[in-house]
């Protein structure tokens, strides 16, 4: 039978979606992936039609590809609905994944753990995940030869698992790179989880380059946040390879003048910062968060920034000198992450 399986966002590929794929071409179904909302006219019909965003911001999206496909079963944390992929077919754990529709991506991606230690109110995790728990070994995530030994870990809280030892163990043996994109949890870092991943291979999303990544959410937690990364310049991770989610838009009391110190405070230390816009609808914000996002912080004033231009800081540093206004060279702009 066809099954038609949609990834309407997202950058990385979808975890459950794999899932669903390799369920329903193991029992023999014709599996059709895309990230395409409308129907195409040479389409078949479907025995059944699934579909994931993960942002909240894709709502219009999923809207338009429901009318599409009345009686899709929909999922995901960009979704009103709560139901998981074992539920969906009616399995128990399932933790087998089809990549191929994702010809490009070269990496292995998965979970070593589930849930978080801590209960944030803007996150969904402690209430989607439950408690910290370990779920894979590294063997049980890496694809194997001939794939390269690179992992893309979605782990929300990597230390908060009993067996974290064993897992930093594995990455550091078996020579693995490893992106923990999703953020550690500098609040909670210690001497001995910074030796351990000033041991690890640790890289960027794109794995061309040395970086952590964490957050640092509120103004009330400035001390703490800048212990831990004290910890980790200690253990030998410089500030310089740290991103930093820096929430902006939930806290009703936060003003200009915390955000402005938040993210003065990161670039004077050498982090990188990346906000992430809680209230989408606050343009103000949206164009801050682009502003930072694309590196042209390290070009172009926020006060003289165009939020129309999409180029790169080269290219608006080209620009302004068109304009007859001259900046210091820009440093290796971020990677781009979805906003």
């Amino acid at each position: 039978m066809n099954v038609r399986i949609t990834q309407i966002d997202g950058a990385l590929p979808n975890l459950a979606l794999m899932k669903i794929a390799h369920w329903h071409k193991t029992n023999g179904d014709e599996v059709y992936f895309t990230r395409n909302i409308e129907r195409e006219l040479w389409e078949p019909l479907y025995y059944r039609v699934y579909g994931s965003a993960i942002f909240k911001f894709s709502n219009e999206r999923l809207i338009r590809f429901e009318r599409n496909f009345p009686g899709s079963i929909m999922g995901g944390t960009g979704t009103p609905y709560t139901h998981t992929v074992e539920e969906v077919l009616r399995v128990q754990k399932y933790e087998h994944y089809d990549y191929s529709g994702f010809p490009l991506f070269q990496e292995s991606i998965g979970f070593t753990q589930r849930g978080c230690r801590l209960k944030c109110k803007f996150c969904v995790v402690p209430k989607k995940e439950g408690k910290n728990r370990g779920v894979n070994s590294i063997a049980e995530i890496w694809r194997g030869a001939p794939w390269p030994k690179k992992l893309h870990l979605l782990d929300n809280d990597f230390f908060g698992q009993d067996e974290w030892r064993e897992r930093i163990d594995e990455i550091r043996d078996g020579g693995f790179k490893v992106c923990l994109s999703q953020g550690i949890n500098v609040r909670l870092i210690n001497a001995e989880t910074a030796a351990a991943l000033s041991e690890v291979q640790y890289r960027n999303t794109k794995f061309n380059e040395r970086k952590l990544y964490t957050a640092w959410d509120n103004i009330g937690d400035e001390n703490i946040f800048f212990k831990g990364v004290d910890i980790l310049e200690r253990a030998g991770i410089p500030p310089k390879h740290l991103m930093a989610y820096m929430l902006v838009g939930f806290d009703a009391t936060e003003t200009w003048e915390r955000i402005w110190h938040r993210f003065d405070r990161m670039v004077e230390r050498g982090i990188e910062p990346y906000p992430m816009v809680f209230d989408r609808s606050r343009k103000d914000l949206t164009k801050f968060a682009r502003w930072v996002a694309t590196g042209l912080y390290r070009a172009v004033p926020f006060s003289e920034y165009d939020a129309s231009m999409k180029g790169s800081a080269t290219d608006c540093k080209e620009n302004a000198q068109r304009q007859g206004r001259m900046f210091e060279e820009p440093q290796a702009n971020p990677e781009q992450l979805t906003l």
